[in-house]
C-alpha cells in the first residue's frame, strides 16, 4: 500500500503503476459532470494544481449550525467526465478517483500531464465516508448538493488503484 499526501507532486506520480494500491490524505474534491463542465466554462473556483478530483455525488446533511456532515460518498460512473477530463487534467489535476475507466483522450491527458486515474470500489460509500475528517468548503452549491464541489479532509482515503498510469498503461486493455 502506497500513503500519499496531498498536494501531488511529480515525484509522487513516477512511483505509481498500474496496480498498485493507494491512499491519500490530505483535501480531495469532488466533481461530477455540471461541475467539471463549469471548470471548463468559467475556471475553477479553487487551487486544482497538484489536486485530487473524486468523481462523487455525496450525500451531505445540513446541520442546524449551517455546517454539514458527510452520509455517504462513493465513486460515481468516470465516463460521463470523458469530454471534460482532458481540459482539467491540463489545468494541473494529478490524481482523478472513479469508477468503470476513461477513454483514451484521458489516457493521452495522464501521460501528457504526468498524472493518474485510480478506482474507488463501487458500494462502498460507507466505508469511504469514515475516511473523511471534516468537510473544508464547498463551491458552486447552485448546481444542488451532489453536483457541488466539495473540499475534503481525508486521512487514508482508500483503498484505491491506478487502473490508468501516467505511462499510459490500464488495467482496461
Amino acid at each position: 500500500m502506497i500513503e500519499l499526501n496531498t498536494p501531488i507532486t511529480d515525484d509522487d506520480i513516477n512511483k505509481l503503476k498500474a496496480g498498485d494500491v493507494i491512499t491519500i490524505s490530505g483535501q480531495i474534491l469532488t466533481a461530477r459532470d455540471q461541475a467539471h463542465g463549469r471548470i471548463i466554462e468559467q475556471g475553477a473556483p479553487c487551487d486544482i494544481d497538484g489536486s485530487v478530483i473524486f468523481h462523487a455525488g455525496p450525500i451531505i446533511k445540513e446541520t442546524e449550525e449551517n455546517n454539514y456532515d458527510m452520509v455517504a460518498v462513493g465513486p460515481t460512473t468516470s465516463m460521463r467526465m470523458n469530454p471534460y477530463e482532458s481540459d482539467v487534467l491540463d489545468m494541473g489535476a494529478k490524481i482523478i478517483i472513479g469508477k468503470g475507466g476513461m477513454d483514451d483522450n484521458v489516457r493521452e491527458a495522464l501521460k501528457r500531464n504526468n498524472a493518474v486515474y485510480v478506482v474507488a470500489t463501487g458500494g462502498c460509500a460507507a466505508l469511504y465516508v469514515d475516511k473523511v475528517k471534516e468537510i473544508d468548503g464547498v463551491e458552486w452549491l447552485d448546481l444542488g448538493m451532489p453536483e457541488a464541489i466539495w473540499d475534503l479532509n481525508v486521512d487514508k482515503f482508500g483503498p484505491l488503484i491506478v487502473a490508468m498510469d501516467s505511462e499510459g498503461n490500464s488495467l482496461y486493455d
